[in-house]
């Protein structure tokens, strides 16, 4: 009987996700789709209200300096009032972690917890919120330096899926189905890839290295140029094979950190006419700013969605059963939650207690070699996944024969 009718009330269910207006779903908690849309809005607000406490705070917040913690404003505001407000979302999507990890069935209580009771969780994102700024400031600071490594883990998921994207779009270009119909638009966007590339690399040496000085700056362009090489030269190994659309479009990714990394270094130095911490503030610098946060929140939002990548290179993909959930709900809270790590750590430029100026993000010496050994990782995780093959080949082989 209870068998009867749990498949009834699936029944209705998938019905209603099917026929029913989208407000509808959303409001009756049935489109897990639509509802990680609302979790990175509540994620975009999040980090917009740290960038308002820790550009505006005393003029916006004036009642935080009345705070037994806040210290006179110090412990709430600037760089300390950007931790507690990431420890609040952190807290919020750990919450959600903890609660829908490992469920892999929807229309059960957990897909409804996740996909729907928004008044219930708006309450509680609001609630760890304003609780962040009661807690000791010795609480925070921990939680500041946790937060480093928490980005780092970020950075890393970031990475993997972003290469498993990359080597997806090259697997389904090269299968015997696309080969002979996608043949011309590989050599064209690899062709374009490349090009791209060069013109970006002359254009770091033509701003960002205008003199023989500049060591480092040539050091970390040159050593760009030197990996989108070896990519090439070991993608295009007669025991690997793997054309050139992948280290092309890995070309473009290392190029752009690089490029990245160098516009963190600090205003003022002769090698970075064009840093992004500039003297003044102007409408240029307020248009990259708010690009760079919305690119910061639709990265996460992609990567969230993207388990399904560590499957693919790490483990055998299963058959997806009819009523599998679209993607991993404890995934996708869990890098939402180091993206709140993530976020602080831009916003105060990888050191707590960094002084960083009104409308700028991720800038310091700090995030210029954050980016940079994010550009190496980048390269060493690519290599990796074309040599293993060969390498787990050649040990198969070599046990069989003896």
């Amino acid at each position: 009987m209870e068998s009867g009718l749990g498949s009834n009330n699936r029944n209705e269910r998938q019905w209603v996700f099917k026929d029913d207006s989208w407000f509808s779903q959303f409001r009756n908690g049935f489109n897990p789709w639509m509802a990680r849309y609302v979790y990175a809005l509540i994620f975009l607000v999040s980090n917009l209200l740290a960038w308002a406490v820790r550009d505006y705070g005393r003029n916006a917040f004036p009642e935080m300096e009345k705070l037994k913690n806040c210290q006179g404003g110090h412990g709430c505001l600037g760089a300390e009032g950007v931790l507690r407000v990431s420890l609040g979302c952190f807290a919020f999507y750990i919450v959600m972690f903890l609660s829908t990890a490992g469920n892999p069935r929807m229309y059960n209580c957990r897909d409804s917890w996740h996909s729907g009771w928004w008044s219930p969780k708006f309450g509680l994102w609001i609630a760890l919120t304003a609780t962040s700024f009661l807690i000791p400031t010795f609480i925070v600071q921990i939680y500041g330096e946790i937060a480093h490594f928490g980005a780092g883990v970020f950075l890393l998921v970031q990475l993997v899926s972003v290469i498993s994207f990359i080597t997806w779009l090259n697997d389904c270009c090269q299968s015997d189905k696309n080969a002979e119909r996608c043949h011309i638009h590989v050599m064209l966007i690899a062709t374009a890839a490349y090009i791209i590339c060069i013109i970006g690399i002359i254009l770091m040496y033509i701003w960002y290295a205008p003199e023989p000085s500049c060591l480092l700056n040539i050091f970390f362009i040159t050593w760009t140029l030197v990996l989108l090489q070896l990519m090439t030269s070991v993608s295009l190994h007669p025991k690997i094979n793997a054309g050139f659309l992948t280290p092309g479009l890995m070309g473009l990714y290392v190029v752009f950190i690089c490029w990245c990394a160098i516009r963190s270094e600090p205003a003022g130095e002769s090698c970075n006419r064009k840093a992004e911490a500039s003297n003044k503030t102007d409408w240029l610098t307020i248009i990259s700013f708010v690009v760079a946060l919305l690119s910061m929140v639709i990265a996460t939002f992609s990567t969230g969605i993207d388990s399904q990548c560590f499957q693919i290179q790490f483990g055998k993909k299963e058959a997806r059963a009819e009523d599998a959930v679209p993607y991993g709900y404890g995934f996708f809270h869990f890098v939402f939650a180091t993206g709140a790590m993530y976020f602080a750590m831009l916003l105060i430029g990888w050191n707590t207690h960094h002084t960083i100026k009104k409308w700028t993000i991720d800038v310091g010496w700090t995030s210029t070699w954050v980016r940079i050994v994010n550009e190496w990782l980048a390269v060493c995780v690519y290599l990796w996944m074309l040599v293993a093959p060969v390498i787990l080949r050649w040990r198969r082989t070599t046990s069989e024969a003896v």
